[in-house]
């Protein structure tokens, strides 16, 4: 039964501290979340995160932090921007690559020392951006340069504070301390978005809430089977003596995750998204009027609906194929193989067993790819088809496959934590 494992997990010492420190960076966290700014104007920071959607989902990310205007307004979004730029920089410099790929741990240390430090510089240009920004929107005062630059040091704070809070619970809890942040965001909103759809029900839209229900189910459905599912690809080890023993001669399976990538390229590509229309937004200040007008052209052509989901669609696809690129090496994995005897039945070791690899990553890759794009489009769908914005951000494919991946990572790690005492107990 549940609530047996439930009271086995708290049972053991070791696993009751790591999920306790876990909930209680969540509870620093939220604290942070909600230490505003002086002088907002909260009426009108809730009609402006109303009514762009990009800022909106983001906001969702940073469990209100961002409508909020607080001192973690920014979330962990420049420390995930730094992390993707890094990792674009991989396939242009031979020497990161090598640092990421060959130089284990020491060099995995170094690449995501940089991600740290260029995370500080991402910080500043976009809490400048958004600071810009909410002038121009009347949602704060105009700040005089030395208020601003303390503004920029303490938002820019702010996030450097979330990494590190992000690395803590990798390291001492349970879970990717990143995803674990996120999800603590997306889930802070659901008591008030549910109090929300309870006042606004109406008898009348009984078969749209009915509507809307199923459809979420569905999206929960196919975001537990396309995380869990897996092409099995067999593998022989060939039989070998060394002294008086023999090894060898089983088989077993390599598995292929449908989607490889969890819930990174939709949050890169959220990252990239809305990096733009933010930039534009602030250029359209200057007194240069040409350069003024085709800015806000540009601010206008990212806040199209149609633009915004195309681009969101092609990104995550486009991103998906690029972090399994950088993640997963076939080449490295037939090297390994072959060291250890093992083969593909029907393959050459080597070369071959890469290729063949390769063919059947890019296979199952695609469909991964694909269900990912048409998940992070899922909010418009959804409320153009149901017309609730209630949870127009909150139950939208995009925040359910994060919470769903989180809740199924972290469940998987818990039971590897059981079992591997169980087999120490044995």
């Amino acid at each position: 039964m549940w609530w047996r494992k439930i009271i086995q997990i708290f049972k053991i010492k070791d696993l009751r501290n790591k999920i306790l420190f876990v909930f209680g960076i969540f509870a620093v966290f939220r604290l942070m979340a909600n230490i505003p700014m002086p002088g907002i104007d909260a009426e009108r920071v809730k009609i402006f995160f109303e009514g762009n959607q990009i800022f909106g989902l983001l906001n969702v990310f940073t469990g209100g932090a961002m409508d909020n205007l607080s001192i973690v307004m920014l979330g962990l979004g420049p420390y995930i921007t730094s992390t993707v730029i890094l990792q674009l920089l991989t396939m242009i410099f031979p020497q990161l690559e090598k640092m990421y790929k060959e130089e284990g741990e020491a060099g995995q240390q170094r690449f995501n020392q940089y991600g740290r430090i260029l995370t500080i510089p991402l910080a500043m240009l976009q809490g400048f951006a958004m600071m810009s920004l909410f002038q121009k929107q009347k949602l704060i005062g105009a700040l005089s340069p030395d208020l601003l630059f303390i503004s920029l040091l303490t938002v820019a704070a702010g996030t450097l504070v979330l990494m590190w809070l992000g690395e803590l619970i990798t390291e001492k809890g349970i879970g990717n301390g990143v995803s674990l942040l996120i999800f603590c965001g997306i889930i802070a909103d659901f008591p008030k978005n549910i109090g929300q759809l309870i006042m606004t029900y109406e008898p009348s839209k009984i078969l749209q809430y009915f509507l809307f229900f199923v459809i979420s189910v569905c999206i929960i459905a196919a975001v537990v089977l396309i995380n869990e599912a897996r092409r099995n690809i067999p593998v022989s080890y060939a039989k070998r003596v060394r002294g008086n023993k023999m090894y060898g001669g089983v088989s077993t399976y390599l598995p292929l995750n449908v989607n490889p990538a969890g819930v990174m390229p939709i949050i890169f590509a959220l990252s990239i998204l809305v990096f733009p229309g933010m930039i534009a937004n602030v250029v359209s200040g200057v007194g240069n009027p040409y350069i003024a007008l085709y800015a806000k052209k540009i601010a206008l052509f990212f806040q199209d609906q149609w633009v915004y989901s195309i681009l969101y669609f092609l990104l995550v696809v486009l991103f998906t194929f690029f972090y399994t690129a950088v993640t997963f090496d076939p080449k490295a994995i037939s090297t390994n193989l072959q060291k250890m005897g093992g083969f593909i039945p029907g393959i050459r070791p080597g070369a071959s067993t890469a290729d063949f690899l390769y063919m059947i990553l890019n296979r199952v890759l695609l469909i991964g790819a694909l269900f990912l794009g048409v998940i992070a489009i899922m909010p418009s769908v959804v409320q153009g088809i149901t017309n609730i914005t209630a949870f127009k951000f909150m139950v939208g494919g995009t925040s359910l496959l994060i919470m769903v991946s989180v809740i199924l990572e972290s469940v998987r790690q818990i039971k590897t934590q059981l079992e591997m005492r169980e087999y120490e107990t044995f």
